[in-house]
């Protein structure tokens, strides 16, 4: 069988009402002719989302068929005996040029249940703010159901949440039952389960296409929300030059960030797992088996399991972060 590659994929963008063009201008993805984008899909096996390679021999298939040909090559063995040829994580790019709706999502035990389907945990990375830009991340102190049933009553929800200002650099981790938004002005990479699963709690009012106000899951979400997760939340380390800082490291997903100038050699063989790398500033080459894969400032590629030893090197400097399971 053909030796395996790091592999790239096809964005999916999506066309969002409160989308801009940062995506666009700053992190090359090509709009399609859609006046406000608000999402790229850098990689998704969520159904009628299915991310296509785009580089190497494999170009043109999709990450559902790679995996169930190359199996646990791709994946890792213990992740593709858990989850077969479905991709366990989804990563997006986000524009929020207006706040998003307040939302909530299920975990695994009310997904399968609701949906048959997987929960939804994930992390933000922001990669641009504006001054005073605002996240909403659980409830700002503790709150009992009959005074979250209250405030949907009255329409001011927004006044039990928790609000952080956020900045380039700020990493939030946001377990499934956290009431949470991306507030106007913020640009971040997301890191989740493979889950489309949102309940939508609060929309500010805004119209859809339509003239009428988006559908609300009302009820959907009050089985789901944690009135337990409150407080703060942000996430600020400091990152020291050539050094893997750790960010998030939960059940679903483990993310790191590295900014280097010089070359990085990996060291994989503990892993029995994928590794993404997501370039969000400068570029860089990743060397493996004696062949070299260019990445540009808002790409993600895919390093299969089976390749263990892999070198980085940096054009300059750049800044990447790196995503694994752990097993």
């Amino acid at each position: 069988m053909t030796e395996l590659y790091p592999l790239k994929f096809e964005p999916i963008i999506k066309d969002k009402v409160w989308g801009g063009d940062s995506l666009e201008t700053h992190y090359n993805k090509k709009p399609a002719g859609l006046p406000n984008i608000g999402e790229s899909w850098e990689l998704s096996a969520v159904a009628d989302n299915l991310s296509i390679v785009s580089n190497g021999f494999l170009a043109g298939n999709n990450i559902e068929e790679i995996i169930k040909v190359y199996m646990g090559d791709i994946t890792g063995d213990s992740i593709y005996e858990k989850f077969g040829s479905e991709f366990p994580l989804l990563i997006k790019f986000i524009e929020a040029r207006e706040d998003l709706s307040i939302q909530v999502h299920p975990g695994d035990a009310l997904a399968r249940k609701r949906h048959h389907a997987y929960g939804k945990t994930e992390m933000w990375y922001v990669l641009k703010s504006e001054k005073g830009a605002k996240i909403y991340t659980g409830f700002k102190d503790d709150v009992t159901r009959e005074m979250y049933e209250e405030a949907i009553i009255e329409g001011n929800i927004a006044a039990l949440l928790n609000v952080e200002i956020a900045e380039a650099g700020d990493t939030f981790f946001t377990p499934a039952g956290r009431i949470h938004a991306i507030g106007a002005g913020i640009v971040l990479v997301e890191i989740q389960q493979t889950s489309d699963l949102t309940y939508r709690i609060s929309d500010w009012n805004r119209k859809s296409s339509g003239e009428t106000t988006r559908e609300l899951h009302t009820e959907l979400a009050l089985e789901a929300i944690s009135f337990s997760e409150t407080g703060k939340n942000k996430i600020r380390k400091k990152q020291e030059l050539n050094q893997t800082e750790n960010l998030v490291n939960c059940e679903f997903f483990n993310t790191n960030i590295l900014y280097f100038n010089t070359t990085i050699n990996k060291d994989y063989h503990l892993n029995d797992s994928f590794i993404l790398y997501i370039c969000i500033e400068g570029e860089f080459f990743i060397n493996s088996n004696g062949s070299s894969e260019k990445v540009l400032k808002g790409e993600t590629v895919l390093l299969p399991a089976v390749i263990k030893d892999i070198s980085l090197k940096p054009v300059g400097g750049a800044r990447l972060m790196e995503i694994f399971i752990n097993s």
